[in-house]
């Protein structure tokens, strides 16, 4: 049985400190952070597609958009989570350290059923590329 898929590419400009890194990335610094969103269905909808890719850009996009472009990601465990969250309203505490494996994984197992929990189709991996050299994914 065939299966079909659509990626969607999304670009978005983060802040970041993986906590307890000893180089650089221990710093607060940001990417242009790439996103490869892959859809899966077992069949085509009556158009012939896997999903509208607007459908994707107006969910887990935008959520990327709103949640995420243009803020400082901080693990809830980094000391300095609850020292800037106080000082600035673009800082976004998570629940995990942020590595661009564990956004991915977030992106991945939380948000996308969240947003497409409608829609007859499946995010099986989600790809993030920190620099033009760098990426990490999540696939299920």
């Amino acid at each position: 049985m065939p299966k079909f898929s659509a990626v969607r590419k999304h670009e978005i400009q983060t802040g970041h400190r993986v906590y307890g890194h000893e180089g650089q990335c221990g710093n607060l610094h940001g990417h242009s952070y790439v996103f490869d969103i892959y859809c899966l269905a077992n069949s085509l909808d009556n158009l012939g597609m896997v999903i509208d890719f607007s459908v994707i850009k107006n969910t887990i996009c935008n959520w990327l958009d709103d949640n995420y472009d243009h803020r400082m990601l901080l693990w809830k465990d980094d000391p300095l989570a609850k020292e800037l969250v106080c000082l600035d309203p673009s800082v976004v505490i998570v629940p995990y350290n942020p590595t661009a494996e564990n956004i991915a994984h977030y992106i991945l197992t939380i948000v996308a059923p969240q947003v497409l929990h409608n829609i007859n189709v499946k995010v099986t991996k989600v790809v993030i590329k920190e620099t033009a050299r760098c990426s990490a994914s999540c696939e299920l």
